[in-house]
């Protein structure tokens, strides 16, 4: 009797059969937007499945994230910059290898050797574009970090929450207060300059609840400037700050000269240095009759950089704007795409001009600067900005206060803003009445802090001070 071979209960699989250029071109490019379609194809069914059903969770989580995604969680984003960075690289290299994967097994060695290299160059291609915008990302990324360890860099300051027993309230990040206030300044330090003086300040006081914010300007030739009781500087100068001239007609006793005046006096602090920052957010608290919690200082002469990084200014400048030390530099009135160069000059020249004028073209200028980083041209300069950025920046605000600021910033963005801006005929600059301007103070923050009783007001700004001559010098485009 022959020998009969026993019949198989089920039959092989099938191969798929090999595919055309086309199609292999066509199930490669497939897979970069549906990973495991080509596996799937050319019969990779368990390794196919695998990538779709976890290309589909990870389609579902950012799905989710993005429908659950706030300020709170782009605050919290930023303690997690190394991770994402990590993460995002990974991804990019990880379809990279994918597209690649998907490729080989669609078996292009089974086509003519032209079709094999015109297909292997197209898929060359299609990982090289894949992979990159993850790489650009974490390049950003990873900027990103650089920039916000370089800026804020300090530790965690007063402000940190403590409950009875000495436990740090993590649900109250702002240990029970209502307002937090910061302050603003405009310097010009520089390797080509001695010293500093803060040119412009202001102080924003912010509802940590509503984000109804005050901006509260103070001008800086303010004379016979106070300091806390106590303090080292009242003792320096137990009738206001007062220096005798240093020539004809110059000082440096008015409020701009507080922070390089304790600078270069280490002695009235117990020889601890660099004691400006902090000498200023006293001062300029006590003026007001508030707590200053944290500065920001931005270099003038560095806004430049940011300018030219974001491609010049559009300005219309209303007349011309001489400036330079023997009046060598010329701002044309008009319509015009200014320079880093020219923007700060006209922010900052003297000519012809007295400082109630310059703090007005500044706000214009910083206004056009707010108005016209629109996020393509940002994202397109971005590393241009960032090394900027971490040179001319300063700050005591502490990294870990970031996760809660973001979310109170933008909802502030979106809340009430008041201003009072102390100069004259408000306040005399040479015989400031000290304790009208606490009452003012106090008088804005309370109005601020109050319901909004009518819809229409909850965006109108309020202004109180010197009425405004016609004009600001320039209206941004």
């Amino acid at each position: 009797m022959p020998f009969a071979c026993p019949i198989s209960e089920r039959e092989p699989e099938k191969t798929p059969k090999p595919v055309g250029a086309a199609a292999l071109i066509g199930w490669t490019a497939l897979s970069v937007v549906l990973p495991g379609a080509a596996h799937l194809r050319a019969g990779w069914k368990r390794t196919g499945s695998a990538l779709v059903g976890a290309y589909a969770v990870v389609l579902i989580a950012l799905g989710l994230v993005a429908l659950n995604a706030d300020a709170h969680l782009a605050g919290r984003a930023l303690n997690w910059l190394g991770l994402i960075e990590i993460v995002t690289a990974v991804a990019g290299a990880a379809w990279f290898a994918l597209v690649i994967h998907s490729f080989v097994v669609l078996r292009p060695q089974g086509l003519p050797r032209t079709a094999q290299v015109v297909t292997g160059l197209v898929a060359g291609t299609l990982s090289v574009t894949v992979a990159l915008p993850f790489a650009v990302a974490a390049q950003y990324v990873a900027e990103s970090e650089r920039t916000i360890d370089k800026v804020f860099a300090a530790p965690a300051g007063p402000l940190a929450p403590v409950v009875p027993g000495g436990r740090l309230a993590a649900s109250d990040p702002w240990g029970g207060r209502d307002r937090i206030n910061v302050l603003l300044l405009g310097g010009d330090w520089g390797n080509d300059r001695t010293g500093m003086r803060t040119d412009s300040l202001n102080v924003a006081s912010v509802d940590v609840r509503t984000g109804n914010t005050v901006l509260l300007g103070l001008p800086r030739n303010l004379e016979h400037v106070p300091f806390p009781p106590g303090s080292p500087m009242a003792r320096r100068f137990p009738t206001g700050f007062t220096l005798p001239e240093y020539r004809p007609g110059w000082r440096d006793d008015l409020l701009f000269g507080v922070w390089q005046y304790a600078e270069d006096h280490p002695e009235l602090f117990g020889g601890r240095r660099h004691m400006g920052a902090e000498t200023l957010k006293e001062t300029i608290g006590y003026i007001l009759g508030l707590r200053i919690d944290w500065y920001t200082l931005v270099n003038i002469w560095g806004f430049a950089k940011i300018v030219d990084a974001l491609g010049g200014l559009v300005l219309t400048v209303d007349s011309d704007i001489v400036y330079g030390k023997y009046n060598e530099g010329l701002v044309r009135a008009g319509t015009r795409r200014l320079s880093g160069a020219d923007a700060l000059w006209f922010a900052r020249s003297r000519t012809n001009s007295d400082d109630f004028v310059r703090m007005r073209r500044q706000r214009c200028v910083f206004s056009a600067l707010l108005n016209q980083a629109d996020p393509a041209t940002v994202l397109s300069r971005f590393n241009q900005i960032a090394a900027a950025t971490r040179k001319i920046l300063r700050t005591d605000i502490p990294r870990s206060m970031l996760e809660d600021l973001v979310p109170l910033a933008v909802k502030a963005k979106n809340a009430r803003v008041t201003s009072v801006q102390f100069m004259p005929p408000l306040i005399s600059t040479s015989a400031p009445d000290w304790a009208q301007i606490r009452l003012l103070t106090a008088q804005a923050i309370a109005k601020s802090s109050a319901p909004v009783r009518r819809r229409a007001q909850k965006h109108a700004p309020v202004t109180a001070g010197a009425p405004s001559p016609i004009g600001e010098g320039c209206s941004a485009l």
